[in-house]
């Protein structure tokens, strides 16, 4: 049994392998994802892959965590180091976020992001 730190890390190094189906199967199937570039948020599986094959096309961010703590209501913020960069590889980003998970049944239920 892995532990919430050890879950998120490797669903994190996953995504940043773009490795999409083992992120997707550790959603729940009615997944509430926030879209960080377009604001909202984008419904289910195939709503987040959707969502990254037309981010993937244009940028290429990463986003390694760096801290893991527990909000009011038991849902997983993750603050996360982001590197975001054009498809040549300039710079258009490099920030700390705050990504909030909130997680059903072993599975990612909702997705936000501090701020957003």
């Amino acid at each position: 049994m892995k532990t919430v730190e050890e879950f998120f890390r490797h669903i994190y190094e996953r995504f940043n392998a773009r490795d999409i189906e083992t992120v997707l199967a550790a959603m729940h199937e009615d997944v509430l994802w926030a879209n960080g570039m377009e604001g909202g948020h984008v419904r289910g599986r195939e709503g987040v892959r959707a969502y990254w094959t037309r981010q993937w096309a244009m940028i290429d961010p990463r986003v390694e965590p760096v801290g893991f703590s527990v909000g009011p209501e038991g849902e997983t913020i993750v603050e996360v180091h982001q590197v975001v960069r054009d498809l040549s590889g300039n710079l258009l980003v490099d920030q700390m976020v705050g990504h909030i998970f909130r997680v059903e049944g072993g599975l990612i239920r909702r997705f936000d992001i501090r701020g957003a």
